[in-house]
């Protein structure tokens, strides 16, 4: 999950990202113009920073250098304006990125995530390029697609594979049966929710000691709350 502030001015600009970086599972917090941007800086801390140009009381390029006089946060720049010069420019006062409005919400999500992986420490790196999650006697490798339970490596159908790894991925958050079908089986799938309880009950017997690290949401699905 990461924390991204996003600023702009446009209500529908930001409701839009909002709703959809939060399918994601990131937390977003809003700023509608640039001094809003600079003070949610000094009261909290974002994994990125998302900076539209053109705003009121205080613009973007004026909040950015205001930002980088205490943090080195990885910024990117919105901007209606495609000229060399403001691209540059933004570049100098620290920005990492530079978009040009209008911007697919899909692209600027995966710019976020580049500029996040780039920024991330050589430690952070490493452990981002290889995904382990552990608790207790449960190993989970999600880059050799390896379970371990108890020191004991357990046999997972690939569907069971990527049913698990997407809970982990998104522990903590409240999945719905619909969303994991959409996400582990695709949007073409034609089966129904039954689908997922079976899953699910297939794959908390093979966690064995470890199967309440799923928990059922009554009348929703599941979480993964290890």
């Amino acid at each position: 999950m990461l924390r991204i502030l996003f600023t702009d001015d446009e209500d529908a600009i930001r409701a839009g990202f909002r709703e959809y970086a939060e399918f994601l599972g990131h937390e977003v917090t809003e700023a509608q113009d640039g001094m809003e941007a600079v003070q949610r800086c000094r009261d909290q801390r974002f994994d990125v920073i998302v900076m539209d140009v053109m705003m009121p009381r205080l613009d973007g390029f004026t909040a950015v250098k205001e930002i980088r006089k205490t943090i080195d946060t990885p910024i990117i720049v919105l901007s209606a304006r495609s000229e060399e010069y403001d691209k540059l420019h933004g570049f100098d006062l620290g920005a990492d990125d530079y978009v040009t409005k209008p911007f697919s919400t899909k692209e600027l999500m995966a710019r976020i995530n580049a500029v996040v992986a780039r920024s991330a420490r050589p430690g952070e790196r490493e452990a981002a390029a290889r995904s382990v999650w552990s608790h207790h006697g449960l190993h989970v490798d999600i880059t050799a697609r390896d379970v371990k339970v108890d020191g004991e490596r357990i046999e997972l159908t690939p569907k069971e594979c990527e049913l698990l790894f997407y809970l982990i991925e998104n522990r903590s958050i409240a999945l719905s049966r619909h969303r994991l079908l959409q996400e582990v089986w695709g949007y073409d799938f034609f089966g129904d929710e039954r689908t997922v309880d079976t899953h699910i009950k297939t794959l908390r017997m093979k966690l064995g000691p470890y199967k309440d690290t799923i928990v059922t949401l009554r009348g929703l699905g599941y979480r993964f709350g290890g």
